[in-house]
């Protein structure tokens, strides 16, 4: 019996190796040669050497005022994202999986905007938002809601608007999908013992439906928020940063110092900081998305 584990073992290791060679190449080794790279600064020279400056790099991020702005515009634009996200994708995922005519045509339809391009999404969100032809301007002045055209993406407080408003349509439908499939997965059985018992549907909600979703909906949370953090595309097309610099996030600063000023080293070093913080909120998240699971159960 020992041997046939052992060999069970041996045989679940090869089949993981495949895997893991794959998240090595993929994960590991990026994370890695941004390390590397981040112990080096560019020569100015004619032959533009790298120079060796060890932790350099690194002490001039903690005086670079734009990185820690772009860092605080990003966090802010991803917990509002997230939360949005997961209160409608858990309203829409609660709706699907009740029984009507042509579910399973609505749930196709529903993730839709999660499968299409973020480039193509951003520039049909773009003319939405046009402050001369877009359509959002052209329902509010017919509503009398406004009186003149709002300038949405050359303002910074409408600019984030839009940017959010943007990711929330397009990835709402992946949260909802996740929490769709952690609700089948509940038995029905349950809720029916807990309506014999002369428990309300909001009862249920809280006492059966939230807490058994609520592994779901910490990989839905944490994926996103990893996912949204490191947004590019969007606010490129929508915006480019602007206005002021109003919606350029971390990723758009990194982008600028490597491919536009050539500051491969600092650039790596900025991936390494921002990938060590993410790290760090993403803990925090999930200690406090566990202690809240724990206070569901206890009630």
């Amino acid at each position: 019996m020992r041997s046939l584990e052992a060999q069970n073992q041996r045989t679940g290791l090869y089949l993981l190796l495949p895997a893991t060679l794959i998240l090595l190449l993929v994960f590991a080794y990026p994370i890695a040669r941004s390390v590397w790279l981040g112990l080096f600064a560019q020569n100015l020279g004619t032959e533009l050497q790298p120079i060796f400056v060890g932790l350099g790099n690194y002490g001039r991020i903690l005086g670079d005022g734009r990185f820690w702005q772009t860092f605080l515009i990003t966090l802010r634009f991803t917990l509002i994202a997230v939360t949005l996200e997961l209160i409608l994708g858990l309203g829409i995922a609660l709706l699907l999986n009740r029984a009507f005519r042509g579910r399973g045509i609505v749930r196709t339809i529903a993730i839709l905007p999660w499968a299409l391009p973020t480039a193509l999404i951003a520039l049909g969100w773009t003319w939405i938002f046009n402050d001369q032809f877009g359509i959002a301007n052209d329902i509010l002045l017919r509503l009398g809601v406004i009186q003149t055209g709002i300038n949405w993406l050359g303002q910074p407080t409408t600019a984030t608007l839009a940017l959010i408003i943007a990711d929330v349509w397009k990835t709402t439908p992946f949260i909802s999908i996740l929490l769709l499939a952690g609700l089948q997965a509940i038995p029905a059985d349950l809720y029916e013992a807990h309506t014999l018992e002369g428990a309300t549907p909001w009862q249920s909600f809280w006492q059966i439906t939230l807490p058994l979703l609520i592994p779901q909906i910490v990989i839905a949370v944490l994926f996103r928020f990893a996912q949204t953090f490191g947004i590019f595309d969007l606010m490129q097309v929508m915006t480019g940063g602007g206005p002021g610099g109003a919606t350029e996030v971390v990723a758009m600063y990194i982008y600028a110092n490597a491919m536009r000023y050539l500051d491969f080293g600092y650039a790596s070093a900025l991936i390494v900081v921002t990938f060590l913080l993410l790290i760090l909120v993403i803990t925090i998240a999930s200690w406090i998305i566990a202690r809240s699971r724990h206070q569901l159960g206890e009630e």
